[in-house]
């Protein structure tokens, strides 16, 4: 994944965690609906000033929209492939990701 591209998925990630709709995210940050679509897909990249909106509108520190501030970064092919899941993940509506919940949960137990 680029960098864009984990940005967006993060990004989808706390949008929807803080029960946001695109729409919503985009008036509280002065932007477009199609600019928050953009970026949540990594087609463009947001300015440093939208990155602390964002930020601050959904109460997580910058660097977490960029994958940063884990204690456990995987690295090599494991991280890419825990990224790439994730990635996908994060495009899922809440029952999709309840049902690949489940799925996983049953493949590792």
């Amino acid at each position: 994944m680029t960098l864009r591209e984990i940005f967006g998925s993060n990004l989808r990630h706390y949008r929807k965690a803080h029960g946001l709709k695109q729409h919503e995210l985009a008036e509280r940050l002065g932007v477009s609906l199609a600019t928050i679509g953009k970026i949540e897909r990594g087609e463009a990249a947001p300015s440093f000033d939208t990155i602390e909106k964002i930020a601050a509108a959904l109460a997580v520190p910058a660097a977490a929209l960029f994958g940063g501030g884990t204690d456990d970064p995987a690295a090599g092919e494991r991280g890419r492939l825990l990224q790439r899941v994730l990635g996908q993940l994060s495009k899922l509506n809440d029952d999709a990701l309840a049902r690949a919940s489940r799925v996983i949960r049953a493949m590792t137990e």
